[in-house]
C-alpha cells in the first residue's frame, strides 16, 4: 500500500485502529458523532479502506488487516524510497538539518541501527 491516507481517511482509520474488532453499527454511530456523517458515508469511507487492504468488514465485523504500526513503517519506506532516493542516510541527514539531536535519541538510533545491522 504506497497510498497516503488523507486527513478524513486517517481519522476514521485511527477511530477504526483504536477500537477494532468493533460491529460494523457501532462504527457508524461512532462517526455520526464523532464527524457527523451519514451511514452511507461511513460504507462508502469503508469500502475504500478495505479496498487498500488496510481493514476487512467480515459478517458486521470490522477489524484491522494491517495496525497502526504497520502502516506507518510502510508508509516511512515509501516516503524514504520516493523523495530520498530510498536512502536511508540522506532522510536522517535532511531529518537533523538545522539542528541537533538529543543523547536519548541518538543512543536510540544506535540501538536501533546495532539491531538491524547486517552481518
Amino acid at each position: 500500500m504506497e497510498e497516503r491516507l488523507g486527513e478524513m481517511e486517517m481519522r476514521f482509520a485511527e477511530m477504526i485502529w483504536q477500537t477494532a474488532p468493533v460491529p460494523s453499527g457501532e462504527l457508524v454511530r461512532k462517526c455520526a458523532e464523532a464527524f457527523n456523517w451519514k451511514k452511507s458515508t461511513t460504507y462508502t469511507m469503508l469500502k475504500r479502506l478495505c479496498e487498500r487492504g488496510l481493514f476487512a468488514n467480515e459478517k458486521g465485523t470490522v477489524k484491522a488487516l494491517i495496525s497502526r504500526e504497520d502502516y506507518a513503517a510502510m508508509r516511512g519506506r515509501a516516503m524514504v524510497q520516493q523523495d530520498f532516493g530510498g536512502s536511508l542516510p540522506r532522510f536522517v541527514a535532511a531529518f537533523t538539518a538545522g539542528g541537533k539531536l538529543s543523547r536519548e535519541d541518538a543512543e536510540e538510533l544506535q540501538r536501533l541501527i546495532d539491531a538491524s545491522r547486517e552481518d
